[in-house]
C-alpha cells in the first residue's frame, strides 16, 4: 500500500523537477498535489515552496 508520505514526497520532487525545467504550469499542478495530500493526511508540515512564495512577495513588492 501507497502511503501519503511517500506521495507527498513524490509530488515536492516533481514540483521541483517541473521548476527546474520551466514547467510553470507543471510546478503548480505538483505543487497542488502536494497542498491537498497535506490536508488529507491532516499533519502539520512546512510548506516546501514557502522560501519561494516569500521571494515572489519580495520581487511583487519591488514592481509596486
Amino acid at each position: 500500500m501507497i502511503e501519503i508520505c511517500d506521495e507527498l514526497r513524490d509530488a515536492e520532487v516533481k514540483a521541483w523537477k517541473a521548476l527546474a525545467r520551466y514547467k510553470f504550469i507543471l510546478f503548480g499542478y505538483y505543487a497542488a498535489i502536494w497542498v491537498s495530500l497535506r490536508r488529507i493526511e491532516g499533519k502539520k508540515r512546512p510548506n516546501p515552496f514557502k522560501a519561494l512564495v516569500e521571494l515572489a512577495k519580495q520581487k511583487e513588492a519591488t514592481w509596486q
